[in-house]
């Protein structure tokens, strides 16, 4: 795995990109008292993604802490059930397939699909624009699909697909804090409620005027859920 790490904090956190993320994309939360470990997660199985991750997980200072944004989350718990994990953070996770990510699948023009939306600077531009609503003025959501590889992305659009239900995950033994953005999809805001009926305990947080990109949109309400308490920035 490619790792970046962020900051020299004694709080280890191993942070798990999105669909379309990369080993940067933790990189606007790092703060005082806070380590981030951030691999770029590979485009294999689910299960040898845990299985590395896990072997990246034991070479990280405990309490282990794991952020998992977006489709990251799911990996984040699939490492969960392997090993012990003080809490898990999810960001904008989502906890079912919503249809659009069904039609991506399809086996015969899911790929075409995927390509017309994400993979031309016009159908991202398309996508960006349709999406507003759920970004703020300053945010892009379609950006980085301009600089990832296609193919890779794809595998792991297959790969999650594999993982099954969310409930898959009852009996985790960890704190889970669930994440959103206040004008994040409906999926992901469904979503924040289908986990806390997996999770009774986890603390929902909404954050205050973030769409589907809170890392960017949403910083500072990101850190303070993070550190647990008021994070003066690195």
């Amino acid at each position: 795995m490619n790792l970046k790490t962020y900051g020299k904090g004694n709080r280890h956190f191993l942070c798990l990109h999105g669909w379309s993320g990369n080993n940067t994309t933790f990189a606007p939360l790092q703060c005082d008292g806070a380590t981030l470990w951030c691999p770029d997660l590979p485009a294999t199985t689910a299960n040898d993604i845990a299985t590395q991750l896990c072997g990246l997980a034991k070479r990280i200072p405990g309490p282990l802490e794991i952020i998992g944004n977006c489709s990251g989350g799911i990996y984040g718990l699939l490492v969960a059930q392997r090993l012990p994990v003080s809490r898990i953070v999810l960001i904008d996770a989502f906890a079912f397939w919503p249809p659009y990510f069904q039609l991506f699948l399809h086996p015969f023009w899911g790929r075409i699909a995927y390509t017309t939306a994400f993979a031309n600077p016009v159908g991202r531009w398309i996508a960006n624009r349709s999406l507003a609503r759920h970004r703020t003025a300053k945010t892009d959501l379609t950006d980085g699909f301009a600089r990832v590889d296609h193919d890779a992305v794809y595998k792991h659009l297959q790969i999650l697909s594999s993982v099954g239900p969310a409930t898959r995950f009852c009996g985790i033994d960890s704190d889970v804090d669930v994440v959103f953005g206040e004008r994040s999809f409906q999926a992901v805001r469904r979503s924040a409620t289908i986990w806390a009926g997996i999770f009774p305990s986890a603390r929902r947080h909404c954050l205050r005027g973030a769409g589907h990109l809170p890392i960017l949109e949403a910083t500072d309400q990101l850190r303070e859920i993070l550190m647990e308490v008021p994070c003066p920035v690195r």
